[in-house]
């Protein structure tokens, strides 16, 4: 097969969100394509039967569009998207007009490659430019498109179906008078940021702002009336500005959200769960004050709610599935309990429970797998859906109200990205059941046309542990030249997927590993605990020594190693290239951490490094002790150094330190920053040109490059 070319990143396409239909009989799905001639990703939505008796049917296309949800009747989808109009379907890359005439090569919309971590989550609708986040609803009955149901001036970052139908809840911000004088001078004069808030930044939404968000009840039978504002449904909280409110209406007239209403709600990451009657009224704090609760889900018979909570005072603890009383009267609850704890594992990013007959589902991280679990309401887990195996990667679910049908995201490396359909009672089939099929095949072209990497797992020794990674790689074996890509977070891990980033590596003859090290999750506590207040330690270890193990199986080549990785994978490149100067030819650590003193405050994680690491006047040398750039003088690797001009998580100017300590002492050193973006990869062209930069840096200085050339 050919080698990808990088503008194949413009036919690329990643599913987004999924939303099963009450019945189980169709799945409403987002999915994320690139626009060329705009240089900007475009989330559009999607239907498909069930059956697969037919292809997916496009919604949406020009306009974007998120949170797709079914009404009750399964009728009606309800979804938030900025749009003025729809428009018609783009086409890609290979179907340009030749000549460049811009009124024939109407752009495909593509998607962002998988690769980009993910440890940046998106703001909630505080976008400044262009139309704000409105709920749309489209009458599938009658057809035609989608109406307007919502226009706050604020836009909706969030919204929930009435059990009826007839009602929805909505999160949106609401200023005051004056809040909306200083919201115009900054968005419209460029006038300066003023604010009192200890969380004054927050990635992705940029300067914050003492602006409250409300949940407000819209009557769908009454479109011309104001929503009306349940006054004690109010946010609050550090990263409100990412997480939401979550509002979630509940069987008996109810509606749950979450808030942080402790004394300082800036400096600290618990999330309260409340609940407020939906006609108005105070809201009941259901939870105790000490965790973090999200993704909320109400017991059909209305007597609690599962959430995902974790301890924000205790960062290696997993992630747990709770179950909250929410009894009408507060003498008549008992208190949140963990279903989960016995389990060791923590609730995967995303793995928002589900109920179904009583029973919870959910997705956990498992052995460096994501997994589903199905969890009772006396604790007992069971892992579920053995037919996933153990070569591709759960990266969303949905089930049917009714408890028929799961939808599974199924991310495979050689065969894309895609949505399976399998009827709940053969979730407990250890190998593929008659029922599983599948619904879409949104990259077939890309990986029919061009090379696209197997993945194996594999295993090395490393200080008593024995560690997984994944190697992505050509099905030939050999002396090849290695890219390790080493995953964010750290609380996180590698499982196969399908990655444009992999095959654009493997189709010109690298090998692409991806080290679980120790910190990471999906293997209990105290894996994830080693490295916790230890950066620079275990990690650094556990990588050095996967490659060792590649290097020994005889599979490639130890002179012509590259260092890469995102986030927590550029900040452990920061540590190997001062701890392993002999490990890595070149490197590219990107969007990184290299001076943790310096970062504190300047980022918007001050809330997790005070937990993990305390505060630098208090605890400095924990803070020195993992700060690589007091090592600087070790560098002796080139450094590709990149960096967001607006990431407010992993800020431009620790990748400017480390790229000027490099340069001072002589070594080959370039610094990249692209001036808007903030943690994450960027629009398309950029995403592209990054890579060509990666290539051409490990190219530039592999040393069987050199030779051949005779330098």
């Amino acid at each position: 097969m050919s080698e990808l070319p990088l503008d194949a990143y413009y036919d690329l396409t990643q599913i987004g969100e999924v939303a099963v239909s009450p019945a189980g009989d169709r799945v409403a799905f987002t999915a994320t394509e690139y626009d060329q001639a705009a240089d900007e990703a475009v989330s559009s939505l999607f239907v498909a039967p069930i059956d697969g008796s037919r292809e997916p049917h496009r919604l949406t296309s020009a306009s974007g569009a998120s949170a797709p949800s079914w009404g009750p009747d399964g009728d009606r989808l309800a979804f938030v998207a900025a749009r003025d109009r729809d428009a018609e379907k783009r086409v890609g890359w290979r179907d340009r007009d030749d000549e460049g005439d811009e009124e024939d090569a109407e752009s495909g919309d593509e998607d962002a490659d998988a690769e980009s971590e993910g440890d940046g989550e998106e703001p909630l609708g505080n976008g400044d430019d262009g139309p704000k986040p409105q709920v749309w609803i489209f009458d599938l009955a009658l057809g035609g498109d989608a109406r307007q149901v919502t226009e706050r001036d604020e836009g909706v970052a969030d919204f929930d179906w009435s059990p009826s139908g007839d009602r929805l809840v909505i999160e949106s911000r609401d200023p005051t008078d004056e809040e909306s004088e200083y919201l115009d001078q900054v968005r419209e004069e460029g006038g300066p940021i003023e604010t009192t808030r200890l969380q004054h930044k927050v990635n992705g939404a940029g300067w914050t702002d003492e602006v409250t968000r409300y949940l407000f009840v819209v009557d769908l039978d009454d479109p011309g009336s104001d929503p009306r504002r349940l006054d004690d449904a109010y946010g609050g909280g550090a990263f409100e500005d990412i997480a939401g409110m979550d509002p979630t209406w509940g069987p008996d007239g109810r509606i749950a959200f979450t808030s942080c209403r402790l004394d300082r709600p800036d400096d600290t990451s618990v999330r309260d769960l409340y609940a407020v009657p939906a006609d108005g009224g105070d809201a009941e704090r259901l939870t105790g004050g000490d965790l973090t609760h999200g993704a909320p889900a109400w017991r059909p018979d209305g007597d609690g709610i599962a959430t995902v909570a974790s301890d924000p005072d205790d960062p290696p603890a997993p992630a747990e599935v709770y179950l909250v009383d929410a009894a009408d009267e507060a003498d008549a609850r008992g208190e949140p309990a963990s279903l989960t704890a016995a389990l060791d594992r923590t609730v995967a990013r995303g793995g928002e429970p589900a109920w179904v007959d009583g029973e919870i589902y959910a997705r956990i991280a498992d052995e460096s797998q994501t997994r589903l679990v199905r969890v009772e309401t006396d604790g007992t887990v069971e892992r579920v859906f053995e037919a996933q195996g153990r070569d591709r990667a759960m990266a969303g679910v949905d089930v049917a109200d009714d408890g028929s049908t799961a939808v599974v995201v199924l991310s495979d490396p050689t065969e894309g990205t895609d949505l399976y359909a399998v009827d709940v009672d053969d979730l407990d089939a250890a190998t593929e059941p008659d029922s599983f099929r599948r619904l879409t095949r949104v990259n077939e072209s890309l990986v029919d046309e061009f090379a696209v990497p197997e993945a194996r797992r594999v295993e090395w020794e490393s200080n008593g542990w024995t560690l997984d990674g994944v190697l992505y790689h050509d099905p030939e074996s050999g002396d090849h030249p290695l890219v390790v890509a080493i995953h964010g977070g750290p609380m996180s891990y590698d499982e196969p997927v399908f990655s444009f980033g992999h095959a654009a590596l493997t189709s010109r003859g690298y090998l692409v590993f991806r080290p679980n090290y120790r910190g990471g999750t999906s293997r209990g506590r105290e894996f994830t605990a080693e490295l916790t207040g230890k950066w620079g330690t275990a990690e650094v270890d556990d990588i050095a020594a996967g490659v060792e193990s590649l290097a020994d199986r005889g599979w490639v080549d130890p002179d012509r190693v590259f260092g890469h990785g995102f986030s927590y994978g550029g900040i452990a490149q920061g540590f190997l290239v001062t701890q392993e100067p002999d490990l890595f030819a070149a490197a590219a650590p990107e969007h990184g951490i290299y001076d943790i003193r310096s970062a504190f405050g300047t980022d918007d994680t001050h809330v997790w490094m005070e937990a993990e690491f305390g505060l630098p006047w208090e605890n400095p040398e924990a803070f020195d002790a993992s700060t690589a750039i007091l090592d600087a003088g070790n560098i002796e690797t080139p450094l590709l150094v990149m960096a967001g001009g607006e990431d407010w998580r992993c800020p431009p100017s620790q990748s400017e330190q480390l790229y000027v300590a490099a340069r001072k002492q002589g070594v080959d050193a370039e610094l990249v920053v692209y001036p808007d973006e903030h943690h994450n990869i960027g629009d398309p062209d950029r995403a592209i040109h990054r890579l060509e930069k990666i290539l051409d840096w490990y190219e530039t200085h592999d040393p069987a490059v050199e030779a051949e050339s005779g330098n």
